[in-house]
């Protein structure tokens, strides 16, 4: 490569990286034993979101979500239109990318 191929190539992961957030996000409702962490993982790897999910003592489903606000939003909509799930409400706040990350996952519940 030259260094002008150089610069265009990191202008476009940059760009890339820049478009990207990553979501804390607990959802409350009816969120576990209806297949939410399952609709979850599949509807994120096949958006190519990364991060994870998981079930929390207290009935509600904690999430990590990287990708772009779309995406991100996406899965959120999806979440919210599945059979049997009922989600009444989720906290949601911007945290840290995690550089590495790859594919989403569904963590082990306490």
């Amino acid at each position: 490569m030259n260094c002008e191929s150089d610069a265009v190539y990191a202008c476009v992961l940059m760009g890339d990286a820049m478009d990207k957030i990553r979501r804390h996000i607990i959802f409350y409702g009816r969120v576990q034993g209806v297949g939410f962490r399952w609709h979850c993982k599949n509807f994120a790897n096949a958006k190519g979101l990364t991060g994870w999910v998981q079930n929390l003592p207290d009935g509600t489903v904690e999430m990590e979500v990287q990708g772009t606000e779309e995406k991100v939003s996406a899965l959120i909509g999806y979440m919210e239109e599945r059979p049997y799930v009922e989600i009444d409400s989720f906290d949601s706040e911007i945290i840290d990318l995690v550089d590495g990350d790859f594919g989403f996952y569904t963590k082990e519940s306490w």
